[in-house]
């Protein structure tokens, strides 16, 4: 709204949040009302548009629901991914070891939940999990991706980190295991139905919000494991690293595996809460680096849904 608008209902004030008027024997919703103020015509009233969309990528704080507001329109969420693990080289023990990648974090994708204006809102961002330098390539566990959260809505717990354990230099070779995926727990109230008028002041249905990374309405769940390509056969065999989870149900990838071709390259790192990938075995100079996990992030936006 543009000014406070209030009225007067059984003898007490009360703020306007919308106005309806009758035209031709229909009631109609008004999207501006004025009032002539000592001789000029001066608004007094604007029917709730949806805000911005606002991204925030990391830290903490919170968010203060506009007034007119009562639902926001959560388009993307995510945890933290999981980061990845090196990959390992021996000295004739009969393989060599692909890194193990992290897992990607749990999400929601276009999901409107309700609010009252004036509410503040705790939001928290998980930072993505810290590839695993493994030092002597043999034992190691890459960081977790922290939890991404509004207090009330939702908890959307990070990718786990990739890890290694049990190998030696001359064998046995290690144990690589992958990342695990993030979960959703979702607790606050979800609309499903209504209408919410745009930025530009057009009417809409709230299912009609398609435009996060799922690209259905009312989306959200677990995150995915990591990949793990683990060891393979015969002294000086080359393997490439294993590729990080994809986030957001597939639609948004994870790092890339390193490669094992040549001199190698080190693993991807993962976007948007999706797992860093695993590094390379055997290369030219012995093994590759994996990847961080990607951050989680939150895009939102108020509504006022009728």
């Amino acid at each position: 709204m543009a000014a406070n608008t209030y009225g007067k209902v059984s003898g007490t004030f009360q703020e306007i949040d919308n106005i309806y008027v009758k035209v031709s024997g229909t009631w109609q919703e008004v999207d501006e009302a004025y009032a002539k103020v000592s001789g000029t015509w001066q608004q007094v009233f604007v029917a709730f548009v949806a805000t911005n969309f606002v991204t925030l990528s990391s830290g903490s704080g919170t968010i203060t629901v506009p007034q007119g507001a009562n639902a926001i329109h959560v388009q993307a969420a995510v945890g933290g991914g999981g980061g990845g693990v090196r990959g390992a080289d021996y000295d004739k023990a009969g393989g060599e070891s692909a890194g193990a990648a992290g897992g990607s974090g749990a999400y929601i994708s276009d999901k409107v939940f309700s609010v009252s204006e004036g509410a503040s809102l705790s939001y928290s961002i998980g930072s993505g999990g810290a590839k695993a330098i493994v030092p002597g390539q043999y034992n190691g566990t890459a960081g977790t991706g922290g939890t991404t959260s509004i207090t009330g809505l939702f908890s959307l717990t990070g990718g786990g980190g990739a890890s290694a354990s049990g190998g030696a230099v001359q064998g046995p070779l290690r144990t690589n295991t992958a990342g695990t995926a993030g979960s959703a727990t979702i607790s606050g109230t979800s609309v499903t139905s209504g209408t919410f008028k745009n930025s530009s002041g057009v009417t809409e249905n709230v299912t009609s919000n398609t435009s996060g990374p799922v690209g259905t309405f009312n989306q959200s769940g677990n995150g995915a494991t990591g990949g793990n390509n683990g060891n393979c056969g015969g002294d000086n065999c080359r393997i490439n690293g294993s590729t990080g989870a994809a986030s957001f149900a597939g639609n948004i990838a994870g790092g890339t595996g390193g490669s094992s071709v040549g001199a190698g390259t080190n693993a991807g790192n993962g976007t948007r809460g999706s797992g860093g990938g695993g590094g390379a075995a055997q290369v030219n100079a012995g093994s590759t680096l994996g990847g961080d996990g990607g951050s989680g992030q939150i895009i939102y936006r108020f509504l006022r849904v009728q």
